[in-house]
């Protein structure tokens, strides 16, 4: 495994990042497709064998189980000094007053609670999952300054928002001298490049590392069109992000990453992820392995080099889609919401 450094900081970061949010216990998320910890942790030894060291996972995902299962995994079976372990916070935890969200309070409890699950003295990277629209963007970032010089967390990252407020909150921290967001994570895929626009060039300029969350599409691009998962039948996020406006090239797009995984004999999860490597701003896809095989897929793929004339093929379908990618989730909200007791899911 050769490694790479996170944007502009020193830290020295896999070329492909384990995503978390498989591993939760059913009862406590996803019942239809995520792991329990007996499944979970030998794929988690299985990432580490390969030299993966970076991993991330949310306070949220399967209400704090992720944590706790990633958490133990990393003890039983890595170095801490050789991990990178990344959290998110933003999401209601629990029904009432302060149960979510990215007040100064919120951050100070979360981080607590973070910890804690994850077995750790500290978290790598830190996240805001979202931006909280009921607390001022100062509170949000000087709360997180703080808690970076506590020794609770090393860096600082955020999540999908449109461009210009992560260029308003990189402004603040610099006009302030509080800690810099150093990665952004965002939904990138060949289905979904709209942040080509604006945030993927912010970021180059910022020198901000990219991390790609959902980098095959919901498995979309790992799969023939007409193919289906217990997950693709019961995910309505996924159902807003890939709508039936963008499927004729949608489908253009999938055959031809099959098209060209059958000529090399790969399979199409190592094409699509060797296509995200082609712009120099993305550090790492966020892969969210149920199998060895994914996770050898992901490890392969940075073998793989296209060809310009790949990459036209792949690119030159592409149908421009609505701007929200993932920013707004009130969707993926309302069904937090609803597996906390006390919540009502909204008519």
């Amino acid at each position: 495994m050769r490694y790479v450094k996170l944007g502009r900081t020193g830290l020295d970061v896999s070329p492909v990042a384990i995503g978390a949010m498989t591993y939760g216990e059913p009862d406590r998320g996803h019942p239809v497709w995520s792991l329990g910890e007996e499944e979970s942790r030998p794929l988690i030894r299985h990432a580490l064998e390969a030299g993966i060291n970076f991993f991330d996972t949310a306070n949220m995902y399967s209400l704090g189980s992720s944590e706790e299962i990633l958490g133990r995994a990393l003890r039983d079976h890595a170095d801490r000094d050789d991990v990178v372990v990344a959290t998110k916070l933003r999401h209601p935890m629990r029904p009432g007053p302060n149960g979510g969200g990215l007040s100064r309070k919120a951050v100070m409890t979360e981080v607590e609670h973070s910890l804690r699950r994850l077995g750790t003295d500290h978290i790598d990277l830190y996240q805001i999952h979202r931006l909280d629209p009921g607390t001022p963007l100062e509170e949000t970032l000087e709360a997180l300054h703080d808690v970076v010089k506590a020794g609770k967390v090393r860096y600082l990252g955020a999540s999908s928002m449109h461009a210009w407020q992560f260029a308003k909150a990189l402004h603040l921290q610099k006009a302030h001298g509080w800690a810099r967001f150093v990665s952004m994570q965002d939904h990138y895929n060949l289905l979904a490049r709209e942040e080509e626009r604006e945030m993927l060039p912010l970021c180059a300029d910022e020198g901000v590392g990219t991390v790609v969350w959902s980098p095959l599409a919901r498995g979309r691009l790992a799969r023939p069109w007409d193919a289906a998962t217990a997950r693709s039948g019961s995910d309505s996020f996924a159902d807003m992000l890939y709508t039936a406006a963008t499927a004729d090239s949608d489908r253009e797009i999938i055959e031809a990453v099959g098209g060209i995984a059958e000529e090399r004999g790969v399979s199409r999860a190592q094409i699509a992820l060797a296509w995200l490597r082609t712009n120099p701003v993305v550090v790492a896809p966020l892969v969210g392995a149920s199998t060895t095989g994914q996770i050898d897929d992901a490890v392969a793929s940075l073998d793989i080099d296209l060809t310009a004339e790949e990459i036209a093929r792949l690119q030159r379908p592409y149908t421009p889609r609505s701007d929200f990618q993932g920013v707004s989730d009130d969707a993926e909200l309302e069904r937090i919401k609803a597996q906390l007791p006390g919540f009502a899911p909204r008519s």
